[in-house]
């Protein structure tokens, strides 16, 4: 309404050239080339419920929330005022406001739940579209996706556990799982001495009555990161005597009394702050063992695949919100007797920006439709599992440079903390450490290609439909496969090598599903070469307008 409007009158000026607020707007509809990929992957036929999504994430309700979320952060709470252990943690009504959301339209269960097919491609578009907004919720909301293949290792538990976790109803409520009306699964897997190398733990399992898959045992140790410690349970590892297993911790115990999983402090982060992530301890802590005795990676390895995707489609997420951000106030921002978005060389950024954004959510959802497709086809099971590695690394690594300079398009009003542009950029390192950084993921796809070698054939294939389709892509595939032809430089390369299947089958996945003109700027400067060091060195020669155009249609 008229009158709520800020005063833009002041005493010494008249508050003019400003771009409005970006909010309101249908951030599903709004994006090209999810709602085509959406199409690809099967899954149109819940276009209805992103679209009702997409306006929920692009509303001024919804962006406040991500805002004062992150403003005032959660608070730990090791004892009541009488003195009583409760370890609990606070958070901003804000953050409960976004998990409510996020349950209530499935973005952690639609991929289990989906009354039609492309259930994971729903799941990464809907929290690729809360990503944008606050990162903090996606963090719960991912683990209890991912936790179900997990947890059917164990079909009793399963059988217990599930159906509150596949509910619609958010309960924040620390009370016992059997009391509450919906569930979130939480993850606590590397301790101090060993980080990624999990081998090296020292977390110990003592069965309480039978040991073996089922049991109750009593975990005694450390865990240097806890995801989501308000968490209704974890997913953990503990050496039994059978070796290194996986437990589900609750933080209740089956008898109503609270489990002994004591909260030391949270991390303060660099970036996904609304998220409480801490360091915790079991003193004796109640847990059921998941899966077979002495396989704990092979059985939580089923939820680490899983939230890849989830630290794939984040950095797509953040490159898409970035954009938006740049070209907006483009459009709204005039300098040097020009708007912005009409000064070429401002264009060509905003035009390079919008290519590798386009360019990441169509090799995100590649790897979601083969997440949907892998329980039917071997070859796609085959292809998800080094996709995802690859894929992750790659994006994550696009992800900072890319918001860096989203951030320098806006100048000094992106560099001040009342711009939503510091919380993305903070939260761009975020997935290329979760779930394995760089080298952990270089070495996995090696791994793959050593001892899965079905995978490495469902990569070259996807590659190779691209043949022919520009020069520059079939001169990368030689490349990809003289690199391949050198097993013995594998380890030392790694990095190279990963980077180069990752450009090799985003630009046959651009040369197959984007615009002409999309897909001739990216090979052109991705893998031709003509292309400078930074963003902002398109080709000349491109269409930059109808590229940045066609990737933020909206002109309000």
């Amino acid at each position: 309404m008229a009158n709520r409007r800020p005063v833009t009158e002041l005493a010494t000026h008249e508050v003019t050239n400003q771009p409005p607020a970006l909010e309101n707007v249908d951030l599903y509809g709004s994006d090209r080339p999810l709602v085509e990929a959406i199409g690809r992957n099967g899954a149109a036929w819940a276009s209805d419920r992103l679209h009702a999504f997409g306006r929920v994430c692009g509303s001024e309700d919804m962006l406040e929330n991500g805002r004062l979320a992150n403003t005032y952060l959660p608070e730990l709470n090791t004892h009541d005022r009488h003195g009583h252990r409760i370890d609990e943690v606070t958070y901003h009504p804000a953050y409960h406001a976004v998990m409510r959301e996020g349950i209530a339209h499935g973005v952690h269960s639609i991929a289990w739940t989906a009354d039609g097919p492309g259930g994971h491609s729903l799941f990464t578009a809907l929290d690729y579209l809360l990503f944008q907004v606050e990162a903090g919720a996606t963090c719960p909301l991912a683990m209890t996706y991912a936790v179900t293949p997990a947890l059917r290792h164990q079909p009793d538990i399963a059988e217990a556990w599930l159906p509150g976790v596949m509910s619609l109803e958010y309960d924040p409520r620390s009370i016992p799982m059997a009391e509450k009306s919906g569930l979130t699964i939480g993850m606590a897997l590397t301790e101090k001495q060993g980080g990624s190398d999990v081998r090296a733990n020292s977390t110990k399992a003592a069965a309480l009555n039978r040991p073996g898959p089922g049991a109750l045992y009593a975990l005694t140790g450390h865990k240097w990161f806890c995801s989501a410690p308000m968490c209704d349970a974890f997913l953990t590892l503990a050496y039994s005597d059978g070796g290194l297993s996986c437990f589900l911790a609750p933080r209740w115990r089956p008898d109503g009394t609270r489990n002994a999983i004591h909260i030391q402090r949270l991390k303060d982060k660099l970036g996904n702050k609304s998220n409480a992530s801490a360091e915790i301890e079991y003193h004796g802590a109640w847990a059921w063992m998941i899966g077979e005795e002495g396989r704990g990676i092979a059985t939580i390895i089923n939820m680490v695949h899983h939230t890849r995707l989830s630290t794939t489609l984040a950095a797509a997420a953040l490159m898409r919100q970035g954009f938006m951000q740049a070209v907006h106030h483009a459009r709204h921002r005039r300098a040097f007797q020009k708007m912005l978005i009409d000064q070429p060389v401002m264009t060509n950024v905003l035009a390079d920006l919008a290519i590798e954004s386009e360019a990441a959510t169509v090799l995100t959802m590649r790897v979601a439709q083969a997440f949907d497709a892998s329980a039917d086809d071997p070859a796609e099971q085959a292809f998800a599992r080094i996709a995802v590695a690859v894929a992750k690394y790659w994006l994550n690594k696009r992800v900072g440079p890319a918001l860096s300079e989203a951030v320098e398009c806006l100048g000094g009003a992106g560099f001040v903390e009342d711009s939503i542009m510091p919380r993305l950029y903070r939260e761009g390192p975020l997935n290329g450490i979760w779930e394995g950084s760089g080298n952990v993921i270089s070495l996995d796809v090696l791994r793959a290609l050593q001892r899965e070698p079905a995978s490495l054939e469902a990569l070259l294939a996807e590659i190779r439909l691209g043949s022919g389709g520009h020069a520059g892509l079939d001169r990368l595939i030689g490349k990809l496969d003289a690199m391949l032809a050198k097993p013995a430089e594998f380890e030392a390369n790694a990095r190279r090598l990963v980077e180069t299947m990752a450009l090799c089958l985003q630009g046959s996945l651009v040369l197959r599903h984007c615009p002409t003109v999309v897909a001739d700027a990216y090979c052109a400067s991705r893998l031709d070469g003509d292309w400078g060091h930074c963003f902002g060195t398109l080709p000349a020669t491109a269409d930059h307008r109808a590229i940045v155009d066609r990737n933020w249609p909206l002109t309000g």
